[in-house]
């Protein structure tokens, strides 16, 4: 696939609000989930059974989160880079955390996303 649609393929999974459907249809059967370790919930997780279970993990710590995508960056036919913040909210208070995502393309689908994102503010968040 181009640089371009690779973008397009991550670009639908990032603007799917974490639509099980979706997810499934774009990710591959071996998708690896790589979660900067210190991120509340951080670590590797696999396939897309791995993926609801880090969602299912994290979401709970939250009032609620939105992802704010600042940009698509492609690198080669096989990578695309997300930048942007997250909007966690806890007990009325929200602060962005940054966040960048690398996305490894396979075979028209997902295979891996690798996230480092400012985990000070994340747990911060979590601890109150």
């Amino acid at each position: 696939m181009s640089a371009a649609s690779n973008t397009a393929l991550v670009r639908r999974l990032c603007e799917a609000g974490g639509d099980a459907a979706v997810i499934q249809e774009l990710t591959s059967a071996d998708l690896l989930w790589d979660v900067t370790p210190g991120f509340p919930c951080g670590g590797v997780y696999h396939g897309v059974e791995g993926v609801f279970d880090y969602f299912g993990k994290l979401m709970p710590q939250f009032d609620s989160w939105h992802t704010e995508v600042e940009g698509y960056h492609a690198s080669g036919d096989a990578r695309v880079f997300v930048v942007g913040h997250y909007r966690p909210a806890k007990s009325g208070v929200s602060e962005p955390v940054r966040f960048i995502q690398q996305w490894t393309v396979r075979d028209g689908k997902l295979a891996g996303m690798s996230q480092a994102a400012d985990s000070a503010v994340a747990q911060r968040l979590v601890n109150g």
